[in-house]
């Protein structure tokens, strides 16, 4: 009995408040989900209708705005036909045009992307050489001094080295190679431009291993003549004098006028030595397809 009186007084005290409680949240939930519910307005919801716009009107509306030379306004053309009919004829016409139209704005980047898109969709199609092509050529625009980072230069070397391997009878072939000496020569300069950071500090080892780089997979370039007559003075340094002496004649052998091997031939007689080619050398034999002579 004491137990039943107690909770009977708890009851009066408590139970009006929680009554008023429970009546008071249904009715504040009730209005909360009533102004979130666009349907519970006065004004009834109507949803936009976008009209369909014919796939060749789209085409048209982008090559009008190309003659027009609105170039970004016609991408984005090109880009809304590709999204509204995906894998139609019109899209595949569209996404071609789409990246010249994006790599005549100089939009680079967008270039890459929609090109790399159109040749994973399209690879045998006649235009996928030139899809890679200006690919290829937005690296090429993007490659930054020799100082900087040469990332989109690597990019550049083997977007364009596709285009001439992939496509050797194109019309786009041969800019593609005259374009890849040019890369190749940019990447040995930055090899070049870190060297000689590196042999400036007698670092020699280091040097090494840049003018190296050069010499084995940049042939070809204007900074092979260069490369060897560094090599020597960074041999001699560490007192390799096989190996400068190598460098120095292959040196002789391809550029025999030039300054750097003159150099290089002083260097070599201020220590009694001349230059003489060592058949074992990794010198020689990276150069064993490099004769000028």
């Amino acid at each position: 009995m004491p137990f039943q009186t107690g909770r009977s007084v708890r009851g009066s005290r408590f139970a009006a408040p929680l009554l008023v409680l429970a009546l008071a949240f249904p009715l504040a939930a009730c209005e909360s989900v009533s102004s979130l519910n666009p349907f519970a307005k006065e004004t009834p919801y109507k949803p936009e209708i976008v009209p369909t716009v014919a796939a060749e009107l789209l085409y048209n509306q982008g090559l009008a705005l190309i003659e027009g030379r609105d170039f970004d306004g016609a991408a984005q053309k090109f880009a809304d036909l590709d999204r509204q009919y995906p894998f139609s004829s019109w899209s595949k016409r569209a996404l071609i045009m789409q990246t010249f139209a994006n790599y005549t704005a100089r939009n680079y980047d967008e270039t890459i992307a929609s090109g790399k898109r159109y040749l994973g969709l399209y690879p045998a199609s006649d235009d996928a050489a030139y899809a890679a092509y200006m690919v290829a050529n937005a690296y090429y625009n993007q490659i930054p001094d020799i100082t900087r980072d040469q990332e989109r230069s690597e990019k550049a070397l083997l977007a364009m080295r596709e285009v001439v391997e992939r496509w050797p009878k194109s019309e786009y072939a041969s800019d593609a190679r005259a374009k890849l000496q040019v890369i190749r020569d940019q990447l040995a300069g930055r090899e070049m431009e870190v060297g000689r950071y590196y042999l400036q500090r007698r670092n020699y080892t280091a040097a090494i291993n840049r003018f190296r780089t050069v010499v084995s997979q940049y042939q070809t370039t204007n900074q092979i003549e260069e490369a060897l007559a560094r090599l020597t003075e960074a041999y001699m340094a560490l007192g390799i004098v096989n190996e400068a002496q190598t460098a120095a004649a292959v040196l002789g052998h391809n550029f025999p006028e030039g300054s750097w091997y003159r150099d290089s031939y002083k260097l070599l007689q201020s220590r009694g030595l001349e230059p003489r080619e060592s058949g074992g050398s990794w010198i020689s034999k990276a150069m064993k397809t490099f004769r000028l002579g």
